[in-house]
């Protein structure tokens, strides 16, 4: 009979099982206002006010449809504002509101218990090496990605 990996081996299961841990300790932090995905779109934008939709959603790795969507969705909540491009009419430029920018001041405390209570197993060491190593497998595979991340490029125009 064939070896079989086990599962619990797997660092695509592991990987999962990471993620459903990180999103249940999100909504326990952060309440029920955002979403996770909700919240990396809304902190991208806190950083790069006026930028277009399709690059935040590459800021935050997201894919476009995913981003146009939330986007929608936090227009809705009154947490951001999409507004026509004038020389593009097909693109809109996004900025955080004043209400949004007052809520992710609010989370801020949460977001650092979430990373807190994430890393928690780990010892300091094991976790400067773990975000090292994750950050490292996930850059590396960043290609790989249905929705890529994508860094501002370095004239800023993005």
């Amino acid at each position: 009979m064939p070896s079989t990996l086990d599962l619990y081996q797997h660092p695509g299961h592991l990987l999962r099982r990471a993620q459903q841990i990180s999103v249940s300790l999100f909504h326990d932090e952060m309440g029920g206002e955002l979403t996770p995905v909700q919240y990396a779109i809304l902190s991208r934008l806190a950083e790069h006010p006026g930028i277009d939709q399709v690059s935040l959603a590459g800021l935050a790795a997201i894919d476009t449809s995913t981003g146009a969507t939330v986007c929608a969705r936090l227009e809705e909540k009154g947490l951001l504002e999409r507004k026509v491009i004038p020389h593009n009419r097909r693109q809109r430029a996004l900025t955080i509101t004043p209400a949004g920018t007052r809520l992710l001041a609010a989370l801020e405390p949460g977001a650092q218990r979430l990373r807190d209570r994430l890393l928690a197993p780990l010892s300091a060491r094991e976790q400067d090496v773990f975000m090292g190593l994750l950050a490292k497998l996930v850059n590396g595979n960043n290609d790989q990605s249905r929705a890529p991340l994508a860094l501002p490029d370095a004239a800023g125009d993005k």
